[in-house]
């Protein structure tokens, strides 16, 4: 009887040890390895580097709170754009603490554009709290504060916005959108020269 339990288990446990070395080391390690060799900026978070220093990532929003800059979307991610605590707020609509942060950001907006209509990602966070873009129209109601506190043109701020609007990949996928980050560093490097 022990002989036959013994009979028994060596198969599972050399098929637990033979899938456990293919599907936890070897998969993982080609596939990392593919990654790093075909696609080496997105397998390493398609980080943003400026004078050495990392400053952010293609893919992972961060906050801009300075009126200088578009912002992004809220984050409902740990204390804002935290990777770590990637995630919704899981608050409903009849949570007051969403409405009472949803009503402070549209004030905020109200006054510094009033009497137009604010586009919702403005207010609403992304499912990840992690989200990069914001729609064209969210990029455009921005353009009047940011030309003003920066000396600019809001033709220019305009034309900017216009040159960053990514189409929806192969024509269907997704939505239009404007990186905000991206936006924000093309902001910089023109600031200077376009000052009226």
């Amino acid at each position: 009887m022990n002989k036959d339990i013994i009979t028994s288990l060596r198969p599972a446990l050399v098929m637990t040890i033979l899938f456990a070395m293919l599907l936890g080391l070897a998969y993982p390690l080609t596939l990392t390895g593919i990654g790093q060799m075909v696609f080496p900026s997105q397998a390493n978070g398609s980080l943003i580097e400026q004078d050495g220093k990392i400053i952010g990532s293609e893919r992972v929003g961060q906050g801009f709170t300075s009126d200088r800059y578009f912002s992004s979307r809220p984050s409902a991610a740990g204390k804002g754009y935290d990777g770590l605590a990637s995630s919704g707020s899981n608050l409903g609509p009849a949570s007051q603490v969403l409405v009472d942060r949803v009503k402070a950001d549209s004030e905020k907006l109200t006054q510094a554009n009033p009497g137009q209509p604010i586009p919702a990602d403005l207010v609403t966070a992304s499912a990840s709290g992690l989200d990069p873009d914001i729609t064209p129209q969210a990029a455009y109601y921005q353009v009047d504060r940011i030309a003003r506190v920066r000396g600019l043109a809001a033709t220019d701020v305009r034309a900017l916005v216009d040159q960053h609007i990514e189409q929806p990949l192969l024509g269907f996928l997704g939505e239009p959108r404007v990186n905000v980050l991206e936006i924000n560093r093309r902001l910089d490097r023109i600031g200077a020269t376009t000052v009226r």
